[in-house]
């Protein structure tokens, strides 16, 4: 089954809304009434807040397979998609790019557990969500709906909006019977920071990022014209694709209704079917992209290690810092073995 939800991240406005495959064999409408685990489109929200606390997008934390201790006798044991590790030290637009469990889940714990939490409360999502080592990873249900409106802020610079299906009523005589009333506008989020999320959820489908694994998105790049901001959700019954432009911001969803496990074909249709449909989308109208903000700066990395690089290097791309946390130091040489 799937549920797609395309919106207007500037007044939260319905563009496209499905809800299954097949209405004759089930009426069940996914996109209002169900709740899945998000997995990993969680992640831009706690390095958002990772950003707001201090983190650039060369902050690198050591990636490999990591057991967490707790003071109540606990562990906790994530694991990378295909247990692939970097078993080095990565950068946070790294972490975002190949979607690095540990790294999360390191950042999360480094942050506070509250920090995650109450930026999801604050941004609207009203699903029964825990402080917990493993909301960073989106072991909680969801609806796509609140997810959509959750993405929606980070496309629109920092808005909170409130989806809504209708925009106006109005009888054959022209009178006005329902307008939809846009609530009082709320900053739920700084710009300069969704601005630099933005840029680094291009990486999940550049081939500056490859190295000992692949960008979740890359199998994308080929059908890929316009800069989309990009993030995969992967759990083993639920397969996201989330992404946006200034104009539009599309979720899908695909899985089964009674959580069987699923293929990696369904995970494969759901990136298909999300860059058709927003290649689509774009066809007769143009896509446009986010100014850099004046307090922002653009620095040429490697991005996988973070450290600054000239334009000769193999694995090179722009990201964006607050000024006055760009890096300065110059990588001697890399060794891509």
């Amino acid at each position: 089954e799937t549920s797609k939800i395309m919106m207007n991240p500037n007044n939260g406005g319905i563009i496209a809304l499905i809800g299954g495959i097949n209405y004759g064999k089930s009426q069940f409408n996914r996109a209002i009434n169900s709740y899945r685990q998000p997995g990993s489109t969680l992640k831009p929200f706690l390095y958002y807040k990772a950003i707001e606390n201090g983190f650039t997008a060369s902050t690198t934390f050591f990636s490999k397979e990591t057991s967490f201790y707790f003071d109540n006798k606990k562990t906790y044991s994530p694991k990378n998609y295909g247990n692939i590790y970097a078993n080095k030290e990565i950068s946070l637009a790294a972490a975002i790019a190949y979607s690095d469990n540990i790294y999360a889940v390191k950042t999360h714990l480094f942050l506070g557990e509250d920090e995650l939490y109450n930026t999801l409360k604050k941004g609207g999502l009203t699903s029964k969500i825990d402080k917990s080592p493993s909301l960073a990873l989106g072991t909680y249900e969801v609806n796509i709906m609140e997810l959509s409106s959750l993405y929606s802020a980070l496309s629109n610079g920092g808005k909170k909006v409130e989806p809504h299906l209708i925009s106006k009523v109005v009888d054959k005589k022209g009178n006005v019977l329902y307008e939809y009333e846009k609530k009082k506008e709320e900053i739920i989020f700084n710009s300069d920071v969704t601005f630099i999320i933005s840029e680094l959820l291009t990486g999940t489908y550049d081939f500056n990022l490859i190295d000992y694994t692949y960008p979740t998105c890359i199998s994308m790049a080929p059908n890929i014209t316009n800069k989309y901001a990009i993030k995969t959700g992967s759990t083993d019954t639920d397969s996201w694709v989330i992404g946006y432009t200034p104009e539009v911001v599309f979720a899908s969803w695909a899985g089964y209704d009674d959580s069987s496990d699923i293929s990696t074909d369904v995970t494969i249709g759901n990136k298909k079917s999300w860059i058709t449909t927003m290649e689509e989308f774009f066809k007769n109208k143009e896509a446009t992209w986010y100014k850099v903000p004046e307090d922002v700066v653009g620095v040429l990395v490697n991005p996988i290690t973070g450290n600054v690089v000239s334009s000769d290097k193999e694995n090179k791309k722009i990201l964006y810092y607050l000024e006055g946390t760009e890096p300065i130091r110059e990588e001697k040489s890399y060794d891509k073995t």
